[in-house]
């Protein structure tokens, strides 16, 4: 059964980038496209539009964006399945339980009537941070949203965290047939003791060669499942969030695994994710990983 990709439709011009880089999406993966409008219009059953006092204006609303946006999805690819609803429910909770049988959610990084001095979009932000599937949102420049660079980046975390976001990464390089740039950023602590023997000389060369270990520890059983992936794998000293940011000006995507534990309600999202997903300069995709 082939899942379908989600994206979270509302008419706002950051939902119709969102689209065309879904569409692009699906149809590298070959899987069909799913579009959803949700929101509470139930609440506005008084206000009917003229001429028709059947249906609530607000579900009027939600019915014209999702067939403007399948109307777009069908001119942009016409080879990619493509289905829509509007659903009269929260936004962010609609777009949860579509992911659960997704291969990924797509959302914009604003939507309608977000507040000018936000970075990020409340909807964009919650469904990232608490997904049960691949949430991506789709921000950046022009050349990341249309796969200019032909390199995805990668943030190597520890494999007790980022299996799933490892394998996820390797899937879109091969996908896409581009370069994948593994990254393992790593610090000095400032008030570190030297009692262990590999830090008496060298500490930087210690805490390299540690980073290097894990980013090879990680990255094995993908690369044997993957041969044809190119894959650079970079240490890189400065805090993870940094170092990403900065390189994702030159990838198409960045990805970044994220720990979901059962039965957390709250934002489940790391400081590195949070930053990504307010400053990239390329979409990024939250890949979440149960522990």
């Amino acid at each position: 059964m082939e899942f379908p990709l989600i994206v979270g439709v509302d008419g706002s011009d950051s939902s119709l980038l969102a689209i065309d880089w879904a569409v692009d999406e699906a149809a590298r993966l070959g899987v069909p496209l799913r579009l959803v409008h949700a929101s509470r219009w139930e609440r506005y059953e008084g206000a009917t539009l003229p001429g028709n006092r059947d249906r609530p204006s607000e579900q009027m609303m939600g019915q014209n964006i999702v067939e403007s946006a399948t109307e777009q999805a069908r001119r942009r690819n016409p080879g990619v399945k493509v289905s829509g609803e509007s659903l009269p429910d929260d936004a962010v909770y609609a777009l949860l339980r579509e992911g659960r049988n997704a291969t990924a959610v797509v959302t914009g990084s604003r939507g309608r009537g977000e507040l000018v001095g936000l970075l990020l979009g409340s909807v964009g932000l919650g469904v990232a941070a608490r997904a049960e599937c691949p949430a991506i949102v789709v921000r950046g420049d022009t050349a990341g949203l249309h796969g200019q660079h032909e390199r995805i980046l990668l943030g190597v975390g520890d494999p007790a965290t980022g299996e799933e976001a490892v394998r996820f990464a390797f899937r879109e390089a091969e996908s896409r047939g581009c370069t994948l740039d593994a990254v393992r950023a790593w610090r000095c602590p400032a008030h570190e003791t030297t009692d262990h023997p590999g830090l008496a000389d060298e500490p930087e060369r210690y805490h390299e060669e540690q980073a290097s270990a894990r980013l090879d520890a990680v990255l094995h059983d993908a690369m044997a499942d993957h041969p044809d992936v190119k894959v650079c794998r970079t240490t890189v000293e400065g805090t993870a969030r940094k170092v990403l940011v900065h390189r994702s000006a030159a990838a198409d995507l960045v990805i970044v695994g994220a720990r979901r534990r059962h039965g957390h309600f709250g934002l489940q999202l790391s400081r590195v994710g949070h930053t990504l997903l307010h400053h990239a300069d390329c979409p990024v995709a939250i890949v979440p990983q149960s522990v």
